[in-house]
């Protein structure tokens, strides 16, 4: 123990430790000379994420350590890899200059990036927001917000676990902010797939956040952004703001509003449903989600706006057809999308450039390419402002020209200015006389060298003269050793070469002197002036940000007729009925994967609340029953973002919720079995449907025995038919004893995919008709899978032999006396009886609201006992 604490600790380790103990959950890159090092843990982890090599300091002594370092220059090269890896990177900077100081070097952190809080554009995807996210626990329900600091974007909503789960799944946030006091509560509802960074709890408390947000926004309350009501979301958002401030990113006043995430506004999807219809994601490797195949967006801000609106689809018919009459438009009128087309292409990332111009990180080149990109809005502000349609003309009305900004850059800048302002000639010609004079000092030399060399050629004799420059001599006069003997006494000797020997005079020295001052004057002037334009164009931080978000607008419904033109698509008929009929619909992603030459096998689907409530579809697996459900989904989607959609016609009332129960999803690793999963899922869907609800379920109750599977789906298809709310539900089952169904339940229809058999084989048509079907063809598809011979001659015995003992019309028998005798049970009794009595007052007195599905059992177990006794005694 004593060793250790008399380990002799050199001043600069000392100083590192120091930083480093501020900042303990942070990889420290500390600025020593030229590079940026890191020490112990740190090096070890940047060694094997880097490829760097992995070396040691002070080696073999009492204080060794692991060392790895790079060039200071390859920064954006390195700190992408570290960030993309899951790592919050301490950038610790050189505060001085070294040759200004005697002592060791003042050093401290600059900026904490982490994966959340990037603004490098190598970490950045250009079409996809980076989120920073904090979730706070209320008493009463979870706030959530979302800021995209490099845009700006800042966004707040709360709601119950389901919800926040939801958002979580379509904001696909980097980073996650919580309470230290929530780690485990986070970890349960919302699983161990997110990278977390854990805040102290004295951060989410209410008036250190509101105080936080109201200071950034110099505001006096939140009322003007519409989330005063929302204590738990405005919460959240403090938090991120103070997360901000302990990142070290102080420039922010390109965050200019907080934003509600208006729940009422858009379609209810839960995270099984987005996970399930693969709307940008995928479990499976190298799937095609919906946004691979219809994102036709040119622009970085359009391909942002399309993963928002379809994250967060419309309810609202007139929005969504205004949205409509612009693709109808630019569809009709190819001349004018194609004038819109070519001026997009030019558009940049204004968004995340005037974000950079905010926080100080923007470069010469950068403010270029911003000027270039408002030139090419000024074309689109004329073209959209001349046209028929009035949303396209409104937008157009709207967009910023920002004439002065353009001037100002062009006139300020040159046009091939560089990436680095450390590279010069960043300041156009005539913008200030001091420049241009020292310009002419330092970049006329040659015509000044030329006219030195005649007059000293021509007083020395010395016809080869040569004078150059080097970084370690300067500015020299080269002699040939032949000529040694003729030069004059008042040149100085600066070095002597096997050949020649090197001098410098008086006159040669002072040019030098001039030069070097004039290029040192240049820097810090074109510095200075590029700051100032700068510090200027922060004032258009706004107009920017709201051209930014028309031109995503104006990209994404372009987007929106390029993909209608392409793939054949037609306009919805959207209203407030309660219709889905889909004439001819197809599935958007399938259809874009069939080989050349063959068709998508179109298909019709009608839904109402009256007469065909419920389509039970059965057919054979490998038939085309999930794509049927999947692509249904994908169209009602599709059609209330605003899009035309993959089918011959569509008149669609608007849906408000959409449940899937789509396929195996396991969930093992936390106890849960496929079974399990499925009845949380389907649980989850009964409990919160409503009159526009659209419900597709597949395959249920696979998971477990076969009777136990049917009872299930029968129960489950039972509950949503005579449900109030009488939701839209497609359901696809291998269970053909559900056919029985629609005997029963008037609003049960029978639909099933057909097949055709030919000899040993079986062809699947993938047509949706009327009717059940009779047979799974299970063992057909095991030939196709190749199976071998041997098993497959022994699952036909099989099957035989079940189907003898088990006849589907033995179990629907079962299921019809079931349902005779629940009659049988109920003529044992007149109106008078007590016992009647009694059980509508037991009935009565259940509140439905409150009661659990085990207390239901409970219930109806009593009430059937009663029921027993009393047949009992009658017989």
């Amino acid at each position: 123990m004593a060793a250790s604490k008399n380990k002799k600790v050199t001043p600069l380790m000392k100083q590192y430790n120091a930083i480093k103990a501020k900042y303990p959950d942070a990889l420290l890159l500390f600025r020593v000379g030229d590079f940026y090092e890191t020490f112990g843990e740190d090096a070890i982890r940047s060694a094997r994420i880097l490829n760097i090599v992995l070396t040691k300091r002070g080696n073999g002594s009492e204080t060794e350590t692991a060392l790895a370092g790079f060039p200071h220059h390859s920064l954006n090269t390195y700190l992408p890899k570290l960030v993309k890896a899951g790592e919050r990177v301490a950038i610790c900077d050189q505060l001085e200059d070294p040759k200004q100081t005697k002592t060791i070097v003042k050093r401290g952190v600059t900026e904490l990036v982490t994966p959340g809080v990037a603004l490098n554009d190598e970490v950045l995807n250009s079409k996809t927001n980076n989120f920073l996210c904090a979730v706070h626990y209320g008493k009463k329900s979870l706030g959530i917000a979302f800021l995209d600091v490099s845009t700006g974007e800042f966004l707040t909503a709360q709601g119950d676990v389901a919800y926040i789960d939801k958002l979580i799944q379509n904001f696909n946030p980097s980073e996650v902010l919580v309470s230290k006091a929530n780690k485990k509560n986070f970890v349960e509802d919302f699983g161990e797939d997110h990278h977390v960074f854990f805040l102290e709890d004295w951060v989410f408390k209410t008036d250190y956040t509101y105080e936080t947000l109201n200071a950034h926004f110099k505001t006096t309350s939140l009322k003007g952004f519409g989330v005063d009501h929302l204590t738990e979301g405005s919460i959240a958002s403090g938090v991120i703001l103070h997360y901000l401030g302990e990142t070290q990113h102080h420039n922010i006043q390109h965050i200019t509003s907080l934003q509600r995430i208006a729940e009422e506004r858009y379609i209810w999807m839960d995270r099984f449903t987005i996970r399930n219809l693969e709307l940008y994601h995928s479990t499976a490797v190298n799937a095609v989600t919906l946004l691979d195949v219809i994102d036709k967006t040119i622009s970085p801000m359009g391909g942002r706006v399309l993963k928002r609106w379809l994250a967060l689809p419309l309810k609202d018919s007139d929005a969504i057809y205004r949205r409509q009459e612009v693709v109808a438009y630019l569809k009709s009128t190819a001349d004018e999308k194609q004038k819109l087309t070519v001026q997009l292409k030019r558009i940049g990332d204004i968004e995340r450039l005037i974000s950079k111009v905010a926080t100080g990180k923007v470069c010469p080149r950068e403010v270029v390419q911003l000027k270039n990109s408002l030139e090419a809005i000024a074309p689109i502000k004329i073209l959209a402002t001349k046209s028929k349609n009035e949303s396209l003309k409104k937008m157009g009305e709207q967009l910023h020209d920002c004439e002065l900004l353009r001037t100002k850059i062009k006139s300020t800048l040159n046009e091939e200015a560089p990436v680095n302002i450390l590279k010069g000639n960043t300041i156009a010609n005539g913008v200030v006389g001091e420049l241009d004079e020292l310009r002419a000092i330092a970049f006329s030399g040659k015509d000044y060298l030329d006219k030195m060399l005649a007059r000293e050629t021509e007083a020395t004799g010395i016809s080869s003269l040569k004078i150059a420059s080097n970084n370690v001599f300067g500015y020299y006069i080269e002699v040939r050793n032949t000529h040694r003997d003729k030069v004059p006494d008042t040149w100085i000797r600066k070095q002597t070469l096997v050949n020649a020997e090197r001098y410098i005079t008086e006159e040669l020295k002072e040019y030098e002197e001039k030069i070097l001052g004039a290029e040192e004057k240049i820097l810090i002037l074109e510095q200075q002036l590029f700051s100032e334009l700068v510090l200027w164009l922060a004032d258009y931080i706004q107009p920017i940000q709201r051209n930014a978000a028309l031109i995503g607008e104006l990209d994404c419904l372009a987007s929106f007729a390029q993909l209608a033109e392409e793939n054949d698509y037609c306009r919805p008929v959207l209203d407030d009925s309660y219709a889905l009929d889909i004439k001819n619909g197809r599935h958007p992603v399938i259809e874009k994967q069939l080989p050349v030459g063959e068709p998508y096998i179109a298909n019709d689907v009608q839904l109402d609340n009256q007469n065909q409530q419920m389509i039970m579809i059965t057919g054979p697996n490998m038939s085309g029953k999930s794509a049927i459900l999947r692509q249904t989904a994908l169209i009602v989607l599709l059609a209330q973002m605003g899009s035309f959609v993959p089918a011959e016609a569509a008149h669609l009332g608007v849906v408000d919720k959409i449940f899937t129960r789509v396929g195996a999803s396991d969930n093992i690793s936390m106890g849960e079995s496929t079974f399990m999963v499925e009845m949380n899922e389907t649980a989850s869907i009964l409990n919160n449907i409503s009159d526009r609800s659209l419900v597709l379920l597949d395959e249920i109750g696979r998971g477990t025995s076969t009777y136990d599977g049917i009872s299930i789906a029968w129960a489950i298809s039972e509950f949503l038919h005579e449900h109030p709310a009488r939701p839209k539900t497609l359901f696809a089952t291998h269970y053909h004893e559900l056919n029985e169904m629609s005997e029963t339940f008037g609003r049960i229809k029978n639909y099933n995919v057909s097949v055709k058999e030919l000899k040993d084989t079986v062809l699947f048509l993938r047509k949706l008709v009327p009717g059940g079907s009779e047979h799974s063809f299970g063992i057909h598809v095991a030939k196709m899978a190749g199976m071998p011979q041997q098993v497959l001659h022994r699952a036909n015995k099989m099957l035989k032999k079940l189907e003898k003992s088990h006849s589907s019309e033995e179990l629907t028998g079962k299921i019809k006396n079931l349902q005779e005798e629940e009659k049988v049970q109920l003529s044992f009794f007149n109106l008078d009886d007590p016992l009647l009595e009694q059980i509508k007052e037991e009935i009565l007195h259940i509140d439905i609201d409150t009661l659990t599905p085990v207390e239901a059992l409970m219930k109806l177990n009593e009430i059937k006992r009663m029921l027993t006794s009393k047949k009992a005694s009658q017989v």
